[in-house]
């Protein structure tokens, strides 16, 4: 059983990390802090190879590269896909086109103009081929017409001016070839036709669909009647071919069958495929024969296609699996499988694809050709399961194939938009390779070779925008086997193969220059401690987090961006939130300014954390910044090591209590000699802060609770603010005739300043 190169990649994978798994503990150990170590990009595998682009090479299985096939634009025609593709014995190609629906006649060379041969108003052309008779012969859809078209004609065909040598709508009861035996009208006419062919007699063998059968048409005797050559409770016989006995084969849509129908119609099925459909045949001349397939068994049968009216239908298509590959709206099969049946052994996967629909083969001396309708890719594969792939269409669906009589090109039609290529010999053999991002600005060093490459050169160009169309430079050779292109974000190498050449993996060494760490975010809290010295229970706590999203976009976690402090009037903490792009490790330096000085002072440096409190008591009193420098240095050689900081908004410092004086109290008692006349003090005082506002000021009688007083102007906005407020007694004889007041006033940072005096009472 053949398993491919890619199939080996996921155990080479899973060995590899199993054996990360099993020495993690060491490498966890061993390994050094993140930095810039030099890189390698490497492109070693089939699948690494088709993210370039190649012209004339072919790209292996087992991850080369060497000398491949041309592919050539010949056409773009007017309409959006190309169906089938017939060559006649003088080099003439003939299309079978859809939207809109025509058979064009056109030279094989590139540039040449198309002759539209016939035009129908039917939906496509879906199959075209070259009769023994040199006449071309077209199938139409959704009609289901055959019609025979003069292959020299110099005026275009239509409907009305074509011969129509086989109709759906019109078949009849007839009889098989010994004249006598009656063949069953069909219950259902078919209206899809999905091949034709021809047979060493003449005669034309025609594949229809819903219900699935095969007709016979002679067009040597032009009024017969068509015969049923041979009927299937498949939905569609969707591909013909003849193996070396003169045996009809077919494929089906419904079962995925393969059958081998004998001369006289009878079949017998050779194979049943995995997959519903088979999709293209080709016979090898050791009479293996290859069947294509596709689409997942299971699904609903296609439902008959409605067809209203008689001169001008109107009609509505489901489309087959076939249809919907190239139909944006629809379904795509997923991937294909190629068996080989060869005769006296058991069938065999020769090849599988998981995102590739195959749409044509072809058997050649050099292997089985394989074009594909998802990805456009051209693929040649070898008995052995091997393959390469020889070409990547521009349009992306390859839809049919024929080879050139007597060369080794082939003619591809494909579609979105139907184009015409040739597949051919060429003299020029490069491939361009995906493009490397390095990330950031990069040099580039030496390019390890797979050892046994040969005969081949390698160039490379640099620039700094993704796409190399502008602003890169122009392609170099290497210089000793290294980069000669400048330094620059983006890398892409190109190879050209000379006679001969093979080139295996290829890997680029590069080392992105050193990025400076990033500090995106930074806040000072004042009156918060982390990690307190003197914690007392429950004490209250400060969340400090970041500024909202809204006011800039950082890179930190924001699911981590409020931690917890004590409050701590004596204490000031910074948070900061910094980042390198090349994951180097981090760390911090501290320094501190006052409003009117020039100078960083160095507050505390080696910082791990992204946190750090300090004793504001240390600190005279007034505004400051913070700012915090990040470096890379414990991921750089000495002396190499970049930094970045960002500095703090302005707070303020303020540690010292508001100072209270002038406080005194005067007895307004007055005349009042009465036992019930109440003690009234007139109460005046002055607090002052270096620094802050005065926040409030409070006064306490003989101990008792505070009370809170507000200043002259009752707006405390000030660093000076007086007091002047009375207090009045009720009488008391024979109590003492002095009180104390005790006064109090807090700054905007709850330092706090207490005086305190002795009323006295005149005696009553």
């Amino acid at each position: 059983m053949f398993v491919s190169s890619r199939a080996l990649f996921p155990v080479r994978l899973c060995f590899r990390v199993s054996v990360l798994a099993f020495f993690g503990l060491a490498l966890a150990v061993c390994r050094p802090a993140s930095a810039q170590l030099t890189r390698l990009w490497t492109q070693s595998h089939i699948d690494d190879f088709e993210k370039g682009t190649p012209e004339g090479v072919a790209i292996t299985s087992d991850g080369h590269l060497r000398e491949g096939p041309g592919l050539t634009e010949l056409l773009t025609t007017p309409s959006t896909f190309v169906w089938s593709v017939a060559v006649d014995k003088n080099g003439l190609a003939y299309l079978g086109a859809g939207s809109p629906a025509t058979v064009l006649r056109v030279a094989e060379k590139p540039g040449s103009k198309p002759f539209t041969l016939f035009e129908t108003k039917d939906v496509s052309v879906q199959a075209v081929c070259v009769g023994p008779d040199g006449w071309v012969y077209a199938a139409t859809m959704p009609s289901g017409k055959v019609y025979r078209l003069n292959a020299d004609a110099t005026a275009k065909l239509d409907e009305s001016t074509a011969t129509v040598i086989f109709d759906a709508s019109k078949l009849d009861a007839s009889t098989a070839d010994d004249g006598k035996t009656p063949i069953e009208k069909p219950a259902n006419k078919p209206h899809y036709i999905w091949d034709l062919t021809f047979d060493p007699q003449g005669r034309l063998y025609i594949a229809t669909g819903d219900p699935g059968a095969v007709y016979r048409v002679d067009p040597a005797h032009p009024g017969a009647q068509p015969e049923q050559f041979f009927k299937s409770d498949e939905a569609h016989i969707r591909s013909l071919a003849w193996d070396g006995k003169g045996n009809l084969l077919a494929g089906t849509d419904g079962s995925g069958l393969v059958y081998r129908i004998n001369p006289q119609g009878k079949g017998y099925v050779l194979f049943e495929a995995p997959e519903r459909e088979v999709t293209a045949l080709a016979v090898g001349e050791d009479g293996t024969i290859y069947a294509a397939c596709v689409g997942e068994k299971g699904h609903n049968p296609l439902p008959p296609l409605p067809v209203q009216g008689a001169g001008t239908v109107t009609i509505t298509i489901v489309q087959p699996a076939s249809m919907q590959a190239v139909n944006a709206s629809t379904s795509v099969p997923e991937g294909t499988e190629i068996f080989a049946l060869t005769p006296n052994q058991a069938p065999r996967k020769l090849w599988a694809d998981k995102d590739d629909v195959v749409y044509g083969l072809a058997r050649q001396p050099d292997g089985l050709l394989a074009i594909t309708g998802n990805r456009g890719h051209i693929v040649r594969i070898q008995d052995d399961g091997s393959y390469a792939d020889v070409g990547h269409l521009s349009a992306q669906q390859g839809l049919s194939l024929a080879p050139i009589p007597g060369s080794q090109e082939v003619l591809i039609g494909a579609g979105n938009t139907g184009r015409l290529y040739l597949l051919g010999a060429t003299a020029s053999h490069e491939y361009a390779s995906d493009v490397l991002d390095a990330g950031a600005l990069s040099r580039f060093g030496l390019v390890e070779i797979e050892p046994g490459s040969a005969a081949y050169e390698l160039f490379t160009r640099t620039g700094n925008i993704e796409q190399p169309v502008r602003g890169w430079t122009d392609w170099q050779p290497l210089t000793d086997g290294s980069v000669a292109s400048p330094a620059g974000r983006f890398l892409q190498w190109k190879a050209v193969l000379r006679a001969g050449g093979v080139l295996g993996s290829v890997g680029v060494n590069y080392l992105p220059v050193d990025t400076a760490p990033v500090v995106d975010d930074l806040v000072v809290v004042p009156g918060a401690r982390l990690n307190p010295q003197n914690q007392i229970s429950q004490p209250q706590t400060v969340n400090i987090s970041f500024p909202s999203s809204d006011q800039g976009s950082v890179s930190y976690d924001a699911s981590s961006s409020t931690i917890q402090a004590v409050k701590d009037r004596t204490a000031i903490t910074v948070r900061w939130a910094a980042h390198d792009d090349d994951g180097d490790k981090l760390i911090y330096a501290l320094y501190l300014r006052g409003d009117g000085e020039t100078v960083w002072r160095l507050l505390k440096d080696k910082i791990t954390d992204t946190a750090y409190s300090f004793d504001a008591t240390l600190v005279p009193d007034g505004g400051y910044q913070i700012k915090v420098v990040a470096s890379n240095a414990p991921s750089q050689t000495p002396g190499t090591a970049l930094t970045g900081d960002k500095i703090s908004d302005r707070f303020v410092i303020d540690t010292t209590p508001p100072a209270i004086s002038a406080l005194h109290a005067t007895d307004e008692t007055g005349a009042c000699q009465a036992p019930a006349c109440p003690a009234t003090f007139h109460v005046e005082f002055d607090a002052e802060d270096n620094v802050s506002p005065i926040a409030h000021a409070e006064y306490s009688l003989d101990a008792g609770p505070w009370q809170f007083v507000a200043p002259v102007g009752t707006l405390s906005d000030s660093r000076h603010e007086h007091y002047d407020f009375r207090i009045s007694l009720p009488a008391a004889p024979g109590q003492p005739l002095e009180h104390l007041i005790t006064v109090r006033a807090y700054d905007r940072y709850d330092n706090v300043g207490v005086a305190k005096t002795v009323m006295r009472a005149q005696p009553k």
